[in-house]
């Protein structure tokens, strides 16, 4: 009987074997490393599992940025509408958030993810847990490391969803990198994606303010221009809108260049209303105290103030006005890959077809974060590890149906 075997039992895995556990007279194997599957998927629901997002279909695809030829296509078959509609036969309701991300009823991953394996088992699929993938034997059977020791098993087509390099305790640990290049698989080094940034801040400004949030602000950098909060940590910032920037910032340091993002504290005051009310007699008030009072300047803004401008910028009207609407902050350096939120680099999209079969190994198909891609959060990076991995186990099932092996 044909055999699928699907390493990395995440969601693009976990989508790549339902494509195929309905057809007849195959067998369908997921194997993962970890003791259970979708340990990744769990841990980013548990702030509120987004899933998708309600925006029109032209400006979601647009998030994928430099990808989006690539991720479109994925998009057209398998996208937010189809997505929310799998979702509910499963049973599981979803809902449209005020902006405009959506989540499960229940907000949680937990529900949604036992459903999907109940079906899936239900339909004939096998799980391996404890299974590490280290490559291919000389016969070319695929290798595991197990408690039991390493074991070897052979597949007719293998469909690879391994994740990025990003929260390797979860599984995502980028061990897949040399074991396809050596087999001629071209890949793009792994970078942090929806990451946090160093800041060379003072020992005060570290001890006094790490955790405080910052907000609402607006942060420009690379011409893109958003709103919303971050937070200070005690090596320098993080948060939504820090990682919705974090690709121009990354790529600027990766080139050696300056890596500046520039805020507006004091979003909805002109510049020209700013020098109006910081012009008015202080008095014997503290600038602390005038600032707070003229324009709501307080707090970690204030304390960001001091921190980032110089004395002479401080104390001219003209110069403290224009640093409040666009207050140069540089980052140093990314957090460490393990950290982000997910991953760019991997599989370059040349070396594979319009089924997400590698060029270099007939027969083997990549999906999810281990595709060379990138999206902001906001539902957008599961919605692609979806849709690509349908992709990936139908493009299997037509491979096999090309190739079926004589019985």
């Amino acid at each position: 009987m044909p055999s699928v075997a699907i390493i990395g039992g995440g969601p693009a895995g976990l989508m790549a074997a339902e494509q195929l556990a309905s057809r007849a007279g195959l067998e369908v194997a997921v194997f993962d490393a970890m003791p259970s599957p979708g340990r990744k998927f769990l841990m980013a629901g548990k702030g509120g599992m987004n899933i998708t997002h309600a925006e029109p279909l032209p400006a979601f695809k647009a998030r994928y940025g430099d990808r989006q030829a690539q991720i479109a296509p994925l998009l057209d078959a398998f996208g937010p509408e189809q997505l929310r509609a799998w979702i509910h036969e499963l049973g599981i309701e979803t809902f449209v958030g005020t902006s405009g991300r959506v989540f499960p009823t229940g907000m949680k991953a937990a529900p949604l993810l036992r459903a999907w394996l109940h079906r899936l088992r239900g339909q004939g699929v096998r799980f391996h847990v404890r299974h590490r993938w280290l490559g291919w034997a000389d016969d070319e059977a695929l290798r595991f490391a197990t408690p039991a020791g390493e074991i070897q098993q052979r597949a007719d087509v293998v469909i690879l969803s391994l994740g990025g390099g990003s929260w390797a305790k979860l599984g995502s640990d980028g061990a897949w990198v040399p074991l396809l290049g050596a087999r001629g698989v071209a890949v793009a080094p792994l970078k942090p994606a929806n990451c946090g940034f160093d800041v060379n801040w003072s020992a005060y400004f570290s001890e006094r303010f790490a955790g405080q949030p910052v907000k609402p602000v607006i942060a420009a950098v690379a011409g893109q221009r958003l709103q919303g909060e971050f937070n200070i940590t005690t090596s320098g910032i993080e948060g939504g809108l820090i990682y919705a920037l974090s690709a121009p910032l990354r790529d600027a340091l990766a080139a050696g260049e300056a890596a500046v993002l520039h805020l507006d504290l004091a979003p909805g005051r002109s510049l020209e209303r700013l020098s109006e009310e910081l012009s008015r007699p202080r008095g014997r008030d503290s600038l602390a105290n005038h600032l707070r009072r003229r324009v709501g300047i307080e707090g970690v803004k204030g304390a960001l103030l001091r921190e980032l401008c110089s004395p002479a910028t401080l104390a001219n009207v003209a110069t403290l006005a224009a640093a409040i609407k666009a207050l140069p902050l540089p980052v140093t350096a990314t957090r460490p890959l393990d950290e982000a939120i997910s991953t760019a680099g991997g599989v370059s999209f040349a070396g594979l077809d319009q089924n997400l079969m590698l060029s270099a190994l007939p027969g083997t198909f990549v999906a999810g974060e281990m595709l060379d891609w990138e999206a902001p959060t906001g539902g957008y990076l599961l919605t692609a590890c979806l849709a690509s991995g349908r992709a990936a186990g139908l493009g299997a099932a037509a491979w096999l149906d090309r190739n079926r092996p004589a019985a």
